[in-house]
């Protein structure tokens, strides 16, 4: 469901649902900053990008489609690996960070929601429950190895030099092959078997 159609009916859902998902795209897209700066790139940091204010990230055509379709991005944080100190480990542990960043928040929302037992169909408790949902979907989808997406970075850190030039040379087209693979349902047993993996990890760790 388009965000605009849940506006308005029902602008409370409405509430609960945006904010952590906004939250969690962007958490998403600082994590990547925050490590390639740890591991040598400050890029992110010079550009501002290294903020929680929404507006230091979002897409124009992202977040119009993400209210006209549910499905949307924000602006990906620039990252110039060539300036990291191990640019193979680098490009593995930064690609990674912002799947990282959503599991964590998924295991937090989960774990509040064990600890503080909140009324089952309270704000607070959808509120967590929304929080945990979507970051585990951001996790799994991130995971798919199709460029942009940063499990096609995480696997290049892995390949070989005549591999990564290969999927190098699909990015361009990676975002019309995903919509086109997401429009006929060939990628949701893979995003569903990520998610089941992530949750599962997640229920492991919990107490």
């Amino acid at each position: 469901m388009g965000l605009f159609r849940l506006l308005f009916s029902n602008p409370f859902a409405f509430l609960l649902l945006i904010i952590p998902l906004l939250y969690s795209i962007i958490i998403h897209e600082l994590a990547h900053g925050w490590v390639a700066k740890k591991m040598g790139d400050s890029t992110a940091e010079w550009l501002g990008r290294l903020s929680l204010n929404p507006m230091k990230h979002l897409d124009p055509i992202g977040t119009l489609m993400l209210f006209l379709f549910g499905f949307g991005w924000a602006k990906p944080v620039p990252v110039n690996f060539n300036n990291l100190h191990d640019p193979r480990k680098g490009l593995i542990l930064v690609s990674a960070a912002g799947i990282m960043a959503n599991t964590i928040m998924a295991f937090i929302a989960l774990f509040l929601l064990r600890v503080i037992n909140p009324a089952p169909f309270g704000a607070f408790s959808l509120f967590l429950i929304f929080l945990a949902q979507i970051n585990i979907m951001l996790a799994a989808f991130n995971l798919i190895p199709i460029p942009p997406l940063d499990g096609s970075k995480i696997l290049m850190g892995f390949s070989s030099p005549q591999f990564q030039y290969t999927l190098m040379r699909l990015e361009p087209y990676g975002f019309f092959i995903i919509i086109g693979l997401l429009y006929l349902g060939i990628l949701n047993p893979l995003i569903s078997l990520f998610e089941g993996i992530i949750t599962g990890i997640i229920g492991l760790l919990l107490p």
